[in-house]
């Protein structure tokens, strides 16, 4: 994909997401149509149905020869990230979209032969956009994200953290080191909205991301951005990320990523 086909493939992917966030304004007070997916706090609305067949729809019609990794299953079967694939999650942060209106995003990510090319995180009741082009820089609406500066300490530094998974007993990971990294951190926060909290690493407001289940909708636009900003993407034990498959995390200034490594993150096998 050249320059040119990158600069066009990001001006038609930014307009169908504030399309298809201002469709989701204009409706956020009509009733829901709510179910469960996975488990009973793994919800899915009408909305994130509809936002995903848009997309798809979309990009059938103009785009043919791309493919559309979703969440809700109306994209194609991937086996792998050969040729054009976007990698769509059309409402990430649906149970924040359920129950406060707010805090959820559009996150899509456009990805070339597995490399990203373009990244799109739609705040939308906010109607604040992170965006970015690899080699070109990341941006909050029209402007520009500084890169992470070159020094930070965990000591001064603040992470989303999950309270759900790091505080009862789970099959992912040793407590007693993401105990002591809590104690260790200035502070912590949790948005509910990975697409989000991958997108404040960036805007520098907090400086890291840890969590030990996303799939790659979650992850796939917030990785560009980030990376645009200087910022490093790893599984929670510091190993490429599988684009195909769910993963942990480790979203965080460089600086802090090979501390938490080395001294707090003990993945259960």
């Amino acid at each position: 994909m050249d320059k040119l086909q990158r600069t066009n493939l990001y001006k038609q992917a930014k307009e169908w997401v504030l399309e298809a966030g201002q469709r989701i304004r204009e409706t956020i007070d009509d009733p829901r149509t709510i179910q469960t997916k996975s488990n009973a706090n793994d919800l899915v609305t009408e909305m994130d149905q509809e936002t995903e067949q848009f997309f798809a729809g979309m990009i059938r019609k103009l785009y043919p020869d791309h493919h559309v990794f979703g969440e809700e299953g109306f994209g194609d079967e991937i086996t792998s990230l050969e040729g054009t694939v976007w990698i769509i999650d059309p409402i990430d942060g649906t149970m924040n979209f359920v129950h406060q209106k707010r805090n959820f995003a559009i996150s899509v990510g456009i990805y070339e032969d597995g490399v990203g090319e373009i990244g799109l995180i739609y705040n939308v009741m906010e109607d604040t956009i992170y965006t970015a082009v690899r080699g070109e820089g990341a941006y909050k609406n029209h402007h520009r994200l500084a890169q992470l500066p070159e020094e930070k300490q965990l000591k001064q530094a603040i992470f989303a953290l999950n309270t759900t998974w790091m505080l009862p007993e789970n099959p992912f990971i040793s407590h007693k080191g993401v105990h002591e990294l809590v104690k260790t951190l200035r502070s912590t926060r949790t948005y509910g909205s990975a697409a989000l909290e991958f997108a404040f690493v960036a805007e520098g407001i907090i400086d890291g991301y840890l969590t030990m289940t996303l799939m790659p909708w979650d992850i796939a636009a917030g990785m560009v951005i980030l990376k645009e900003v200087g910022g490093t993407v790893t599984t929670a034990d510091g190993q490429d990320i599988d684009m195909l498959h769910q993963t942990t995390i480790l979203a965080c200034h460089p600086k802090l990523h090979s501390d938490v490594i080395g001294e707090f993150v003990d993945l259960k096998q």
